[in-house]
């Protein structure tokens, strides 16, 4: 920063000859036209015009937290800038690897996804044609409305719409009953919700863990750092999948039982029967 007569400006300054705006805006001015004299003249003017713009409402700290001891303002100002420019490179690098980790990743390869079976309805009337039928040949829809009021977590109002009229139930009542289910079970999906979207999070945290070692060099400070990061993160996120697990999504038979309106025995051995059932057949042919 040489021949930028900062120490006079100071000085102008200190005897309000000029105010604390004009001077600050002298200093902007003059850092901005004059890269190749400060010590980033090695970097691209876009960048360093970026970096002048992040580092001007630093100015004023920078001006107050100067004492008259040994170093001149000038001198101050020029370590300042410097180490100023490798916080902001720092966070510059930090946020394209959050980037490119966000943008990159890959779907099939997250630790965690979560994804709604893809129904195929031809099929599934098939299968559920077969399951009405009891053993004595009557049809008996209760085990089926059963089975989709337990398995509602992965039931679509589309599906609902469609499959309503094999099991001979109105098409409105079916998605009432859903949505009434899923009133009782909404504080529970509300947690299973919140913890999938903090497994995502833990999950990108250690996309970015990995990106930023791959960009650092081996055996240093930074490097060892947050190589004992990632292993935390990693294993936090290995719990946080263990405690997803052992969350129950479906509905439990009492509650099924309840938006139905009969008991919970009943729902115990329409559910038992079904099991039965779709083992027998899943011996017969591939319906798994």
């Amino acid at each position: 920063m040489q021949q930028f007569l900062l120490n006079e400006l100071y000085s102008k300054f200190l005897t309000g000859e000029i105010n604390r705006a004009d001077f600050e805006g002298l200093i902007y001015i003059r850092l901005a036209n004059n890269q190749d004299k400060t010590c980033l003249s090695h970097w691209k003017s876009d960048e360093y015009e970026d970096f002048i713009s992040w580092f001007y409402p630093r100015l004023q700290k920078t001006i107050d937290s100067y004492q008259e001891i040994g170093a001149s303002f000038e001198s101050f100002l020029n370590k300042y800038f410097l180490v100023s420019s490798k916080e902001y490179r720092i966070r510059t690098v930090t946020n394209a690897v959050t980037e490119y980790s966000a943008w990159s990743v890959q779907i099939p390869e997250m630790y965690v996804r979560e994804e709604s079976p893809a129904y195929n309805y031809r099929k599934a009337e098939e299968v559920i044609t077969r399951l009405i039928i009891d053993k004595k040949g009557r049809r008996n829809t209760r085990r089926i409305l059963a089975l989709i009021l337990k398995c509602y977590y992965y039931v679509s109002d589309d599906f609902a719409e469609k499959i309503a009229l094999k099991i001979g139930v109105d098409s409105n009542e079916l998605i009432n009953m859903l949505c009434n289910l899923r009133k009782i079970r909404q504080k529970k999906d509300d947690k299973i919700y919140h913890l999938k979207e903090r497994i995502y999070c833990q999950f990108y945290r250690c996309i970015i863990y990995e990106k930023r070692i791959s960009l650092s060099r081996e055996n240093t400070a930074v490097y060892n750092k947050l190589i004992v990061r990632l292993g935390r993160a990693r294993e936090r996120l290995e719990k946080m999948r263990k405690r997803l697990a052992c969350i129950r999504i479906e509905a439990t038979n009492k509650q099924v039982a309840e938006i139905i309106g009969i008991t919970k025995g009943t729902v115990d051995a329409s559910l038992i029967r079904l099991k039965i059932k779709w083992e027998t057949m899943a011996k017969k042919a591939d319906y798994n």
